[in-house]
C-alpha cells in the first residue's frame, strides 16, 4: 500500500503511520498525518473522500461504544484508526461531533479532569 495524502494538510502519510477515519455506512474515508489535523478538518466541514479503510469482515465499531460519551453507536458512527507500525488501534464515535470533542481533548492521551 502506498502513501496517502493527509485530508487536512496534504502531506504524504504512509500506510503504517497516522490516522484513518471512516464512516462505514456512507463509505467515506479521510486520512490524517496527526491527530491534531482532525480538529480543523471537522470545523471546516469534514470533506470526506469516497471509500472505506476497512477490509471486508473487519469490525466497524471499535470497542462497541462511543469513545467520547460511552453511548451506543448508531448507523452514522465514525471510526478512527491509529496506524502505528503494524498495529491498528480503533476508536468509534457517535458522529464527527464526538470525534471532534475527543480529538480537542487530546484523544487517548487526554488528562483526567478532577
Amino acid at each position: 500500500m502506498s502513501a496517502e495524502q493527509c485530508s487536512w494538510c496534504g502531506v504524504d502519510t504512509g500506510p503504517n503511520d497516522g490516522f484513518r477515519a471512516t464512516e462505514p455506512a456512507g463509505e467515506r474515508k479521510a486520512v490524517f498525518c496527526r491527530l491534531e489535523h482532525v480538529v480543523p478538518w471537522i470545523i471546516q466541514g469534514a470533506h470526506w473522500d469516497a471509500g472505506n479503510v476497512l477490509r471486508p469482515g473487519e469490525p466497524d465499531d471499535g470497542l462497541g461504544r462511543c469513545a467520547q460519551c460511552g453511548g451506543a453507536l448508531g448507523d452514522t458512527r465514525v471510526l478512527l484508526i491509529r496506524h502505528r507500525g503494524e498495529h491498528r488501534i480503533a476508536d468509534a464515535f457517535c458522529g464527527t461531533d464526538h470525534l471532534l470533542a475527543w480529538a480537542k481533548a487530546g484523544g487517548r492521551w487526554q488528562s483526567a479532569s478532577g
